[in-house]
């Protein structure tokens, strides 16, 4: 084990979820190449003081676990489902009680799904500019899911595969120390 804390988020609450199917995919790849510890949430593991809590402190003691995960994971991957062309605002709320010096220089690696390629744009249009804003690394490859990529909630499509393989090569950049497993899952 390389020591080093992957932490996925997707902003569903929805369960099954293609979102946390692809964050947790995502995941279980980098993990099995670089060795990370890894742990994926959904919004339901937030619970439900997100909604109503106007600031951080306001947060239950469940919530506040895992936003501490977040912010102190050595890298992140954030999955958002598409909603009319955006991220939900549950999970804008989420990272609105995050500080931005809390994920500066962080490298995260964005991903959303949606019903169709109409919203394929939405990593580049919504989620890069929201993280540039937190002066993390966004990844160059951002992964972009439609329900065609998936069956029964698991990736399936061999073009998704290999662009996560793709994200998850990026990840050597910022983690020189470790070196791949050579039987990683690519």
């Amino acid at each position: 084990m390389s020591g080093f804390k992957l932490v996925g988020i997707a902003g569903s609450f929805n369960r099954p979820s293609k979102t946390l199917a692809l964050v947790r995919h995502v995941a279980e790849r980098a993990s099995n190449r670089y060795g990370f510890t890894s742990k994926t949430y959904d919004l339901n593991d937030v619970g439900p003081s997100l909604g109503s809590s106007l600031w951080r402190k306001d947060l239950d003691e469940q919530a506040r676990r895992v936003l501490d995960e977040i912010v102190q994971a050595d890298a992140l991957i954030i999955g958002s489902p598409t909603y009319k062309g955006s991220y939900p605002g549950h999970f804008k709320h989420l990272i609105d009680l995050i500080d931005p010096h809390e994920l500066r220089a962080k490298p995260i690696i964005i991903t959303a799904t949606g019903g169709g390629d109409r919203h394929a744009l939405m990593v580049e249009h919504q989620l890069r500019p929201l993280f540039g804003f937190f002066m993390a690394h966004t990844l160059p490859t951002a992964v972009y899911a439609s329900d065609r990529d998936f069956t029964a909630y698991a990736v399936s499509s061999d073009a998704l595969s290999n662009r996560i393989g793709e994200v998850v090569r990026e990840l050597a950049a910022f983690f020189p120390e470790v070196k791949p497993a050579l039987a990683a899952a690519e």
